[in-house]
């Protein structure tokens, strides 16, 4: 059944590997800004993260004849890291006080969701039941929205902070 998937995933985990370069690069343009500011720290974490994971769990899915339960172990170990990132970033950000540009609890939840379905999917994939794939697919595409917009809010945030001198 994962031969079906092998193009959604070459695309996504493509995609994935792309973005996080970008991200990355847009971060090397003012680290001492982001670094500085709780929120835009942890937005720069959740997005690298959360790209990275996806990419990882495109490549684990594409690792020659594996069966749906040892996906569906790689995934979960990997999507529950990838969930405890995610909230503890927003969780720290909201915390600080800092810069409060996106820290809404629609993000926060949305984005856990996401998360969260990619852990129900990786449950699914270990009972041994395909729909799990579909689950973690859909909540990949959703995801792409969440991670691509909190770049742009950070990107935004960056810019929109006052700056000193």
């Amino acid at each position: 059944m994962l031969e079906q998937w092998d193009n959604f995933f070459v695309m996504v985990g493509g995609g994935a590997a792309g973005l996080a370069g970008l991200i990355f690069v847009a971060i090397s343009i003012n680290p001492e800004r982001i670094v500085r500011n709780t929120t835009h720290k942890n937005r720069a974490i959740n997005m690298l993260s959360g790209f990275s994971a996806i990419f990882m769990a495109c490549g684990l899915a594409l690792l020659g004849n594996q069966y749906l339960p040892a996906l569906g172990f790689e995934w979960l170990f990997l999507w529950l890291i990838a969930t405890f990132i995610f909230v503890r970033g927003y969780v720290v950000a909201i915390i600080s006080g800092m810069s409060s540009i996106g820290l809404t609890a629609p993000r926060l939840a949305g984005g856990t969701l996401c998360y969260l379905a990619e852990v129900l999917g990786a449950v699914l994939l270990i009972l041994g039941r395909g729909v799990g794939l579909y689950i973690a697919a859909i909540g990949t595409i959703v995801l792409f929205a969440f991670l691509i917009s909190g770049a742009w809010l950070l990107i935004v945030g960056i810019y929109e902070e006052p700056t000193k001198g």
